[in-house]
């Protein structure tokens, strides 16, 4: 476990969740249209831990977006990145139909189960 007393605020992950609302019937190219662009968000972002433009399989015309940042700095970085552009114009590229995006400053991580095998929302020292 990582706790906010062991990193500045400015080394705490960063997680970003938001989804981009558009017709059905465009949303799975969309999606498509953008892989290239996740997998070198990915590949040559430094800090990129996950990068995820998907389909939402509950919602037909819903993208679901999940990032999770190594620190303030690369997300930063990536919003001056030429991905962070060509994405953006990629999402932009059809009539939105809603959609929004938040951004989480991440202060602990453990694992979701313990050594019984239980899943808990606890946070426990190692």
């Amino acid at each position: 476990m990582v706790s906010s007393d062991d990193r500045s605020d400015s080394a705490q992950p960063i997680a970003i969740f938001g989804h981009v609302d558009v017709d059905p019937d465009v949303r799975d190219g969309l999606v498509t249209s953008v892989a290239n662009l996740q997998r070198s968000t990915r590949e040559d972002e430094p800090g990129c831990l996950v990068y995820v433009i998907a389909a939402d399989p509950a919602d037909p015309g819903r993208i679901q977006i999940a990032e999770l940042w190594a620190s303030a700095e690369a997300l930063e970085a990536h919003f001056r990145h030429p991905n962070f552009a060509a994405t953006g114009a990629a999402l932009r590229s059809v009539d939105r139909l809603g959609g929004s995006s938040r951004k989480y400053r991440i202060d602990a991580d453990d694992e979701v189960r313990g050594a019984d095998g239980q899943a808990s929302a606890q946070f426990t020292a190692r």
